[in-house]
Formats: structure tokens, sequence, C-alpha cells
């Protein structure tokens, strides 16, 4: 076999690995001609995804107040669940790119007026057509205060919503975004029937329908026969539910009781790998966890010391001995190096323990004692805690870690303590992200930040469609947050999970673990 063989088989056996799909294979196998090159059985495993079967999965965090309703969702549990049992208008594929899913077409006047035609044939689990009226119910109660929606900012930029012609939606935006197919596509904007104030029974038009939920215990997914893509999903039964310590989940998964679990810290992946019958999903993503400082908080809550926590992030070593290497260096802004938008200009922010001493000075807590709440919910939450406050020491700082138990920590801790530890999961877009966490009126605003001249700008750069100004744009906003918001981000993290060997067809989807979210649909038991 020569070199180039060698290369070709290589990928061949990736696409293989990663779940290819028969004619994804076959495309590859024509263009390589290394068909003849492949193990035995590799090609056949890869062709034929069987059917039937039950899993249990395990994920890292959940609440009593778990939900079904895709306007509130706000824990990957969540997204999870709804993915399951909800279908949106688009559907990001492993490029990022929202690809038609309930819309069978879409186009727009200006990236202002967008008409989406809805695909034909799709019912709800129980048994109702998709119909104009459950899209325009969908879109406007994100526009509703008394609903709560976690993407009300983002629904915000939505004038109007109206039945157009048989089977059309026609969306007018307050200003021009060509974003929108993107954000139609993330996780809130999932499909409801009209009318629905019942959500507990997870009446999509998903993959499974609901048969069990119970808010902080588990749900159960059977599949959905009538599901519109044909021959989706493979199994009959998903079981979801938490185990919140991460050594337990892996455990778990070694002694059979789960088949998959998700956030795998960086430490158990040479238990894993060293143990036959179980493998690793590792995802370059944009997840980050971060350290928040309320800027509007009593004692902590002033840009100095904001940006004295910044400093005392020992990044290099976070990545080395925290992350073990999976990840990459993070610039206190939530656009990972790998994006497109990324502000390659922006200055890394080194460890500087003298300058953090100025910082604290200024803000008058030099040797003083701050509280950092922290959990094992936000992925590496404790070993960040920790990291902070040895580096902290040399800048005469005294940091009292406060550990909390996972359960509850989304509802209790963060976006309520004025120092605290989080994890933010991957957006498609900046305007996505920026609007949810950075926009002065945004949900998600968790250091309490208002700058005006972001929000304009934020929303001058929707409107721009020249790519070379918005990327400036959205490079001036990068660098906005780097200096003055209270977020410090010292590291993007890849996404670990693992599997039985037996489970085939994971996907990597950049927006969040389990190849986003979504992984129940198209995965399969080869046993």
């Amino acid at each position: 076999m020569g070199p180039a063989e060698s290369i070709e088989d290589d990928r061949v056996t990736a696409a293989i690995r990663g779940g290819a799909t028969r004619r994804e294979l076959l495309s590859l196998l024509a263009l390589t001609g290394a068909g003849l090159l492949l193990p035995k059985g590799a090609a056949l495993a890869a062709d034929a995804p069987k059917r039937g079967g039950r899993i249990r999965v395990a994920g890292y965090s959940s609440s009593t107040a778990d939900t079904l309703d895709p306007a509130k969702a706000s824990l990957s549990t969540d997204y999870v669940r709804c993915n399951m049992f909800y279908n949106g208008l688009f559907a990001f594929d492993a490029e990022m790119t929202p690809l038609p899913a309930l819309a069978e077409s879409v186009s727009d006047d200006d990236a202002t007026v967008w008409t989406v035609k809805l695909r034909k044939g799709v019912v709800f689990h129980d048994g109702k057509a998709l119909e104009p009226a459950d899209v325009v119910f969908s879109l406007n109660r994100h526009k509703d205060p008394a609903v709560g929606s976690k993407a009300a900012a983002l629904a915000k930029q939505i004038k109007d919503v109206k039945a157009g012609g048989p089977g059309e939606v026609v969306i007018t935006l307050e200003s021009p975004n060509a974003d929108l197919p993107s954000i139609l596509a993330t996780q809130h904007f999932l499909i409801v029937q009209d009318g629905t104030t019942d959500f507990s029974k997870g009446n999509g038009t998903g993959p499974y329908k609901c048969k069990e939920f119970s808010p902080g215990v588990r749900s159960i997914g059977v599949r959905n026969d009538n599901y519109w893509k044909p021959g989706l999903p493979y199994l009959d039964e998903v079981e979801y539910f938490t185990i919140a310590d991460e050594s337990a989940r892996v455990n778990a998964l070694l002694a059979g009781d789960v088949q998959v679990i998700s956030e795998v810290n960086a430490r158990s992946t040479k238990l894993i790998t060293s143990t036959p019958g179980f493998e690793l999903f590792v995802s370059k993503n944009g997840d980050f966890t971060d350290l928040i400082v309320q800027l509007d908080a009593p004692v902590t809550g002033s840009e100095d010391f904001a940006m004295a926590m910044k400093l005392l992030q020992d990044r290099e070593q976070l990545l080395k001995s925290v992350f073990r290497g999976y990840g990459v260096i993070g610039n206190d802004q939530p656009i990972p190096p790998f994006d497109r938008f990324y502000n390659a200009d922006l200055p890394q922010r080194a460890f500087d323990p003298d300058k953090a001493k100025f910082h604290l000075k200024k803000a008058g807590l030099e040797n003083a004692t701050v509280q950092l709440f922290t959990s094992p919910a936000p992925s590496y939450g404790p070993e960040f805690a920790l990291l902070m406050q040895q580096s902290a020491k040399k800048a005469g700082l005294t940091i009292d870690v406060q550990r909390v138990p996972a359960d509850g920590y989304w509802s209790s801790y963060w976006l309520k303590k004025p120092l605290v530890i989080g994890n933010i999961n991957p957006r498609p877009t900046p305007d996505v992200m920026f609007s949810l966490f950075y926009k002065s009126d945004a949900a998600w605003n968790e250091s309490h930040w208002h700058d005006p001249k972001f929000d304009q700008l934020l929303l001058a750069a929707r409107r721009e469609t020249d790519f070379a100004k918005r990327k400036r744009m959205y490079g001036d906003m990068q660098a906005m947050i780097h200096d003055s918001a209270g977020v410090g981000i010292p590291a993007f993290k890849s996404s670990i999970d693992a599997h039985v060997s037996a489970l085939k067809g994971l996907k990597s989807i950049p927006t969040g673990e389990l190849g986003g979210w979504t992984f129940a649909e198209y995965v399969w038991l080869d046993a």
C-alpha cells in the first residue's frame, strides 16, 4: 500500500468512525477508489445501521426546573430532550450551515421579509398535521413576556409572523438580518403545536414520542414510527437522566448501567480508552467555562476587580493541567479561534499577578477575602476555582471557594451570586452569542454589563451584508467585551463524551456535546 492509498484509507476509516451515512460513504469511496482497501466488515458496519434496541444516557445537570418547553430550555438536559421530541424550521449540519428541516425552502426580500414554505406530510405525535398556525404560534410565544422565553432578546427583531399562502409562513423583521435561518436553527425556536399550554407531553414532530417525563428525574422517549425522515430514528427507546458526579457517571458507563455519557472530565479519558468496549467521542466546539464578576454587586462590583480576576487566570496551566490539552486558549471574549469572525488582532491577555495587584488596589480590595461559588455543574468548575485560588495568592487576594451541589446550581447560584463560575454552550453565530449574553437587556447577561455602543453596533452588524465590514464590527465588539465586560474566559473546551463501542453513528455538530444534543435521532446499536 502506497502513501496515497494509506491517506485515502484513513479518510474512509475516519468517515466510518464518524458515523457516515451509506450515501456519504459511497460518495467517498467513489472519490478515493479506496473501497478495496477497507478492512473486511468495516464498510458493512457503516452501511447497515440496525433498527431496534434501547439505550440509557446520563447527562450531567438537571433540576426540578427541567422543561419540555423549548422557549424555556436552559440546560443541555433540556436541549437533549427537546431535540428528541421537536424539530425546528432549520437544523445545523457539521459545518454549522442551517439546513431546512420543517422548512422545505426559504426565500427573502432584502433579508427583511422571509417566506418559509413548510415541509408537507409532517404530523405531530398526536396525529395533527403541521400547519402555518403552529409556526406562527411558536415564534410569537418568544415575544410574550408572560412566557419567559430565553430567546426573547433574539425574538425582538421579529416584527411580524403570519400565515402566507398554503403551507407558507411570512416573517418580517424590524431590520435586515441575513442570519435569520441560523437563529431559527437554535434550540429555543423548535416548533410546538398551536395553542399548547401543557408542555409536559412533549407533543412535537420529533423522532421520539414522550413516554415519560419527570423533571429532575428522567425522561423516556419511544420511537416515532410516523417520523417524517424516512428510516429514522433507529432505536426503539431512549432513557435520559442525570448523574451529576462525573466519576459516578464514568463508573456507570464502565459498569454497563448506561450506554452513553456526556461531559467526561479529561482526567477520566485514559481510564475509558484503556477499557475494552468503550470509546471517547471528542468534538471541537465553542464551549467555555467562565469566571463571572457581576459589575453592579456590592464590594466586588467594579471593572477594576473584574480586570484583576481576568489577569489572575493562568490559562496555560488550566489548559495543560485541568483540560489536559482538550481545548484551546481563550481571550476573555466568547468567539473561539476557529470561528470565521474571530478577532485574531486582539492582544492575548496573559497571566499577570503584578498587574492584577494594581487593579485590586484601585478597587479597594488589596489583601481582601472574597467568596467564589462553584460546583461540578459547570464542567471543570471546582478545578478552575481552585486554580484561581492559588493564582490569587500571588496578588495578595484570598479566594474563599464555596463548592455547592450540582443540583439546583443554575437556578440558585448562577446569575445570583456576585462572583461565580459559569459554563456557556456554543452558539452558532456572534449575533446569537452577543444577543443572549452581552446585550444590555439579554436574559443571560451574566456580569450585568451594559454598553449602549455595543448594543447599537450589534444592531448595525445585523444589517451589514458585506462580510469584511461585518467581521470588523464583530471584531470591535469582541474587543469591547475583552476590555470591559465582567467575564473571564480562559479557554475553550473540547467536548468529550463516551459510549459503548456498540453504539454507532455519532456525529459532531459544534453547537454542543452529544452531536449538538441531537444524537438520539441517528445513533444505532451494533448488537
